[in-house]
Order: C-alpha cells, then sequence, then structure tokens
C-alpha cells in the first residue's frame, strides 16, 4: 500500500529530475514552426505532477482512474 509519503517523496524525486532535464535540454530543442499559429497556454498541470500520476497508477493495483 502507498502512503502519502511514498507519494510526495515520488513527486519530489519527479519534480527534481524535470527541472534538471528542462535545463539541461533547453537550447538543444527544436522551435516549432511549421507557419500556422498555434496557442502556447500554460496547462494546468505540471509535466512532474502528470509524470507521479502515471507511474503511480503503473505501479499499483489500480484497473482504472476512479479508483486512484
Amino acid at each position: 500500500m502507498t502512503t502519502d509519503y511514498k507519494v510526495t517523496e515520488l513527486f519530489c524525486i519527479i519534480d527534481e529530475f524535470c527541472k534538471h532535464f528542462d535545463a539541461e535540454n533547453a537550447g538543444s530543442l527544436l522551435e516549432y514552426n511549421s507557419g500556422v499559429k498555434c496557442r502556447r497556454r500554460q496547462a494546468s498541470l505540471s509535466y512532474s505532477e502528470i509524470m507521479t500520476i502515471l507511474l503511480y497508477f503503473h505501479f499499483g493495483t489500480f484497473h482504472n482512474l476512479l479508483y486512484l
């Protein structure tokens, strides 16, 4: 069984990874430029929050996200 402490610890590890990953790859990513206007709206969840939910789901014994 996963406790709240483990979820918080997992989130902190993933958040640190995302910060280092973004810093390392900031200058080497290609710019998307196809001539078509696109929105650059901020996401409601950060990448680290999304990754934490996905890892928690995949390593848990859940059949769908309703019981998360």
